[in-house]
């Protein structure tokens, strides 16, 4: 895709997360518990990097603390080596569920986080309209979110992410609802997407599948208190297409964080 030259465009940016702990308790003399557990990992500039672990591990609280939402018992969290430490606003941030406001249309959705950033609408709705055609919502962008499937507003929640024009992109399971062929149209979509903004992605997923085929690294997390056990990268050559989940390459990685996330039935198949 050729790019508007209204299009927002910025620096690429890293993110270092260094030595990360998150403790939850209260002086009631309540038992605390260790959220997070000594994380740290670089997302270098323009790069693409998936985060997996078991369900509990902390994964959405090392997101609530890069955007903002939480600080850290200890710890510190840095964008080009400036901290940002209890700073909201700093990254762009897609949860799961799109949010989407119900009353406004797919166009005014996706111009919300420029006009907070004091954009006007026409000028916010200038730079919109080629990218909602450019990627597949032109004819949708009157219609309103319930009128959408769940891959169309997925789509437009990630356009409104986008365009929240932050250098790094948090992405917190963004597919995980949808179904198998609509999550696979998406993951080209995404692809597509990073590859014309050049983002630096930071991906949670509990699909290896997925974290594999999307990623420059992944990070693998312990159950609780989240630690991080691995960071791989992964070697396979880009573009890539659908069937290289059957390549040598990705089976040998697949198998290599299915070790590191269940060891103990691991090690009952290959004795």
């Amino acid at each position: 895709m050729t790019i508007s030259p209204a299009t927002p465009m910025t620096g690429l940016s890293e993110l270092t997360v260094e030595s990360v702990t998150r403790v939850f308790g209260s002086a009631s003399g309540r038992q605390e518990t260790i959220a997070l557990r000594e994380a740290s990992f670089t997302a270098r500039p323009g790069e693409f990097l998936s985060i997996i672990g078991p369900s509990g591990c902390g994964k959405s609280t090392l997101f609530n603390i890069i955007a903002g939402l939480d600080t850290p018992t200890s710890g510190s969290v840095a964008i080009n080596g400036s901290s940002i430490v209890g700073q909201q606003g700093h990254v762009g941030y897609l949860l799961q569920k799109d949010l989407l406001l119900p009353w406004r249309s797919v166009l005014n959705n996706v111009v919300i986080g420029m006009e907070i950033a004091g954009v006007s609408k026409a000028k916010a709705r200038q730079i919109a309209i080629p990218l909602l055609e450019a990627y597949g919502l032109g004819e949708f962008m009157n219609h309103r979110p319930d009128q959408l499937s769940g891959g169309m507003r997925q789509r437009a929640a990630l356009l409104r992410t986008v365009l929240f024009n932050r250098d790094v992109i948090l992405l917190d399971e963004p597919f995980g609802k949808l179904d198998a062929q609509t999550r696979a149209t998406m993951q080209e979509w995404l692809l597509d997407l990073w590859d014309d903004f050049q983002k630096t992605v930071v991906f949670v997923t509990h699909d290896i599948d997925e974290a594999i085929y999307l990623s420059d690294r992944v990070i693998v997390m312990s159950p609780r208190p989240g630690r991080i056990i691995a960071d791989l990268p992964v070697e396979i050559e880009r573009p890539r297409k659908p069937g290289v989940v059957t390549s040598r390459e990705f089976i040998t990685m697949k198998a290599e964080i299915l070790a590191l996330l269940h060891p103990a039935n691991h090690s009952e198949v290959t004795q």
